[in-house]
C-alpha cells in the first residue's frame, strides 16, 4: 500500500512499513526498542524512518538527544499515521473484526457512574462480542494510535480524524489530602485553591491553569503523567487537584478527600471513534451508551 499524491509532491511512495516504523519510534522514544518491537534490525528502522522523512520533506524526529523526541511536525503527523495504519489493518482483515473484542479506551474514570451498567447490559445483549475496557494514559486513550476502537474522553479533544459525541457533563471536584486544612470545608471554590500548589496531569488530564481567571491563578503547579501519580502526590500533601465528580467514585484513596468545586464549569464526557469504517459493533456501543444516559435522566 502506498500513500501519496500523484506527481513529485511530498508524500509520494510512502508505504505502511514506513508508518509502522515511525509509530514504533514515536511510542518507544528509542530506535533500538522500536526495532525489537517490530522484529527488525536497528539500521533497517533508521533507514525506513529517514526514507519517510525524505519523502514527506520534513523532519519528524529530533535526534539531537539520546532519547528521541518528535518534532512539532512529527507530533502532528503521528495521529494521521496511526489512523492510516489502523484503517489499513481493518480493511485488510474485516473477518477478524467480527471475531475480536470491541476495545473501549479511557484515560481515567471510564464512563463514571454508568460504567457498571454499560458493561453488564453489553454482556447481556451481546455475549458473543466481548467489550474490553482499557485504561490508556493518553489524551485520546489510545484511539488515535489504533489501540482501541472507541474511547470515553473528557473535555474538548482536538485530534484529526475523530468523531466525538457528548454523552453527559460532569461537575468538577477539588481533591486534597484528608488531613489538610481544605478538607475541613464541605465545598470549595477555585479561589480557595490559589494559595496551594495544584497537581496537573499533563498527559491525560483536563485541568490547566486556564481554569482560573488570569489574576487568581495558582501560586505553583506540579505536573504528573497519570492518575495514579496524581493521587499519590495529593495524598502526600504535595498539592491539591481538580478533577471530575466520577473520579471520587472510581478512584477512592484513603489519603485523598474530594469536595465539590462549586464555581468551576462542568466537563463534557465524550464517546469518540475514528472517522473511518471500524469494528462492526460500534453502532451498538453508541446506541447503548445513549440509552443508559437517557434512562438515568428520566429516572
Amino acid at each position: 500500500m502506498s500513500i501519496g499524491r500523484s506527481g513529485e509532491s511530498a508524500g509520494r511512495g510512502i508505504e505502511v512499513r514506513h508508518l509502522r516504523a515511525f509509530l514504533a519510534v514515536a511510542d518507544e522514544g528509542n530506535v533500538t526498542r522500536a526495532a525489537a518491537r517490530l522484529r527488525l534490525t536497528q539500521p533497517v528502522v533508521s533507514r525506513t524512518l529517514a526514507a519517510l522523512e525524505q519523502r514527506l520533506g520534513v523532519r519528524l524526529v529530533d535526534r539531537s538527544t539520546h532519547h528521541l523526541a518528535l518534532t512539532p511536525e512529527g507530533v502532528a503527523f503521528r495521529d494521521r499515521a496511526a489512523a492510516a495504519v489502523a484503517a489499513f489493518d481493518e480493511a485488510l482483515d474485516p473477518g477478524e473484526l467480527r471475531q475480536r473484542p470491541l476495545r473501549l479506551g479511557h484515560a481515567w474514570s471510564a464512563f463514571g457512574p454508568y460504567t457498571t451498567p454499560l458493561l453488564r447490559r453489553w454482556q447481556e445483549r451481546y455475549p458473543r462480542t466481548p467489550l474490553e475496557l482499557l485504561r490508556i494514559d493518553d489524551r485520546t486513550a489510545g484511539l488515535t494510535r489504533g489501540e482501541v476502537d472507541a474511547a470515553l474522553l473528557r473535555g474538548p479533544v482536538e485530534a484529526p480524524g475523530l468523531v466525538t459525541e457528548v454523552l453527559f457533563e460532569e461537575d468538577r471536584v477539588a481533591a486534597m489530602a484528608t488531613d489538610g486544612p481544605l478538607a475541613r470545608h464541605p465545598t470549595l471554590t477555585l479561589a480557595d485553591l490559589t494559595d496551594s500548589t495544584v497537581v496537573l496531569n499533563t498527559v491525560s488530564g483536563t485541568t490547566t491553569v486556564d481554569l482560573w481567571p488570569p489574576d487568581t491563578r495558582p501560586a505553583a503547579t506540579l505536573t504528573v503523567a497519570n492518575t495514579d501519580d496524581w493521587l499519590t502526590a495529593i495524598a502526600a500533601g504535595r498539592g491539591v487537584g481538580v478533577s471530575t465528580a466520577s473520579t471520587a467514585g472510581m478512584h477512592p484513596h484513603s489519603g485523598v478527600a474530594y469536595r465539590p468545586l462549586v464555581d468551576a464549569p462542568p466537563v463534557p464526557v465524550l464517546l469518540a471513534r475514528r472517522d473511518a469504517p471500524g469494528h462492526p459493533a460500534l453502532p451498538k456501543l453508541v446506541a447503548l451508551a445513549r440509552e443508559i444516559v437517557a434512562r438515568d435522566a428520566v429516572e
